[in-house]
């Protein structure tokens, strides 16, 4: 490999010598599919190296759902029982409220087949380390911590690998691989730098994350029931020492909702939520709640020569029924399958890549087509003070169609097209880990 590579920025030649290596994938970023895609190529012999930027993967407010899709992969990885060892708590049925205290089941997770009938919430950095730590078995598989991609380099326009700073040391360094698989997230650098640029969706809303404390002893709350208010709705989810909550508003808010101040931001939770009333006061300031700035787009291309992108890389999803982890997980799985073999033999040509966004395009395609329309039926017309009520016609369906409660529960659980582990990646089931 030469060193006179230029960057995907279109970067003249290079003069300084850089530290180089050979990888048969470099992967950009340590999330679900950055992991679980080093995971299952690294059990087909692949020599794979993942790039996360950060030290560690404690980062609150990222999606802490793991899907029955996934759960089922875990199965068939043969890390089923390892997995349900880990502190979890399952989601409930998601509800919707008719007034006076009643409810109906939108999404009945109890109507699809078991074992795999639930969604587990898990903190994310609890996933990905438990990840980490099966893949570290697979002696083809390496992630480096504080490696921050900086440029993609590429020889007469095909990818050749990544350029990334060390953040422990602050020494450049090269990664030279058939195949560079991004899965850096909804800002990529690598996207960006190929010149590839997403269809942007039109969102009428943004959300606001904080936590609550849930008190030892208090009945947990199973459901999962949206709270409408004017102009706002508010979503909570129990955790295992607290409420997780989501706060909607219409896109733009944030700077005014600051303004206000915390005073009046407690003034909204308590009014919404009586029953939490007590304990707003542990929202210190507004520095305690983070915005999402919310994002629903895709690539009409998935690759470029050399490169791949998958996950929110390839297309962001709005939190809408927090499927965005399971189409990434899908993303990996699919994509592990089809290149495992191209990957061994060092042959993996843009038909391959092709082939993974052909797979994967149509479930993005109709999660997207659903997100959208929940958008104009129920996040849209709510946030800008339209409605205060779900629409009649879903609440129509979800107390009046039999078994219409099991499609949203599948759609959310499991999503279209779920993905199997490859034969290749399959493994004897594992017996949990004694407690330590």
């Amino acid at each position: 490999m030469s060193t006179h590579d230029t960057a995907g920025t279109g970067v003249g030649a290079e003069t300084d010598t850089v530290p180089t290596e050979q990888r048969d994938c470099v992967i950009v970023g340590g999330g679900p599919a950055g992991v679980m895609l080093a995971l299952i190529l690294a059990r087909a012999g692949v020599k794979v190296t993942v790039l996360e930027k950060h030290r560690d993967f404690l980062r609150d407010f990222r999606g802490d759902t793991v899907h029955a899709s996934t759960i089922r992969l875990m199965d068939e990885l043969g890390l089923g029982a390892a997995f349900a060892a880990l502190p979890q708590d399952r989601l409930g049925n998601v509800e919707l409220p008719l007034g006076r205290g009643t409810t109906v089941t939108l999404a009945d997770f109890g109507r699809l087949r078991p074992p795999y009938d639930y969604i587990a919430m898990i903190p994310q950095w609890d996933l990905l380390d438990f990840l980490v730590d099966q893949a570290r078995a697979e002696p083809t598989f390496e992630i480096r911590m504080q490696a921050e991609m900086t440029r993609l380099l590429t020889d007469r326009g095909t990818c050749t690998g990544v350029e990334y700073v060390d953040h422990a040391t602050g020494a450049r360094r090269r990664l030279t691989a058939p195949l560079t698989v991004a899965c850096d997230g909804r800002g990529s650098l690598a996207r960006q730098q190929a010149g590839l640029v997403p269809k942007e969706f039109f969102v009428p809303f943004d959300t606001w994350w904080f936590r609550l404390p849930r008190h030892e002893g208090e009945r947990q709350r199973s459901s999962l029931m949206p709270v409408f208010g004017q102009g706002e709705i508010m979503l909570s989810l129990v955790r295992n020492r607290f409420f997780q909550i989501a706060y909607f508003r219409e896109k733009g808010a944030d700077a005014r909702l600051r303004d206000e101040g915390i005073e009046r931001f407690r003034d909204r939770v308590a009014r919404m939520r009586p029953d939490l009333a007590d304990r707003v006061d542990a929202i210190g300031s507004m520095d305690d709640v983070h915005l999402l700035d919310v994002k629903l787009n895709r690539l009409r291309r998935w690759y470029r020569p050399g490169l791949l992108l998958i996950g929110d890389a390839a297309h962001a999803m709005s939190p809408a029924g927090g499927v965005g982890i399971n189409l990434a997980v899908q993303d990996a799985v699919a994509a592990a399958a089809r290149l495992a073999a191209p990957l061994r033999s060092g042959t993996v040509t843009a038909r391959d890549l092709a082939a993974v966004q052909r797979r994967r395009y149509p479930p993005t395609v109709i999660v997207q087509a659903v997100q959208r329309v929940l958008q104009a039926l129920i996040f849209g017309p709510a946030v800008q003070g339209e409605r205060a009520t779900p629409p009649a016609g879903l609440l129509f369906l979800a107390r009046h169609v039999p078994g219409f409660s099991g499609l949203p529960a599948r759609l959310i659980a499991l999503g279209p097209r779920p993905e199997h582990a490859p034969a290749f990646a399959r493994r004897p089931a594992r017996p949990a880990a004694p407690a330590r």
